[in-house]
């Protein structure tokens, strides 16, 4: 895969990802700083994380999940 088709995936990925979890946030009637403290992260991350400017680890995306009531799987 070259370099820029690689860079297009990882963007697309990191975008869907934040999409979902603004869609299951809002489900749910929960503000972004109400999920930083359920999941213990700051509010400028999630905003990152939503926006698609931020490349989620992990060990965040199992925080967010739990902020948010749901599976991990949920989130994808």
């Amino acid at each position: 895969m070259s370099d820029h088709l690689k860079h297009v995936s990882e963007v697309t990925v990191v975008s869907k990802f934040g999409e979902r979890m603004r869609e299951i946030r809002l489900s749910k009637d929960i503000s972004q700083l109400e999920l930083a403290k359920r999941s213990g992260l700051h509010r400028n991350y999630i905003s990152d994380a939503e926006r698609g400017k931020r490349n989620v680890s992990l060990k965040c995306i199992d925080k967010i999940a739990f902020g948010l009531g749901c599976e991990v799987k949920d989130l994808f």
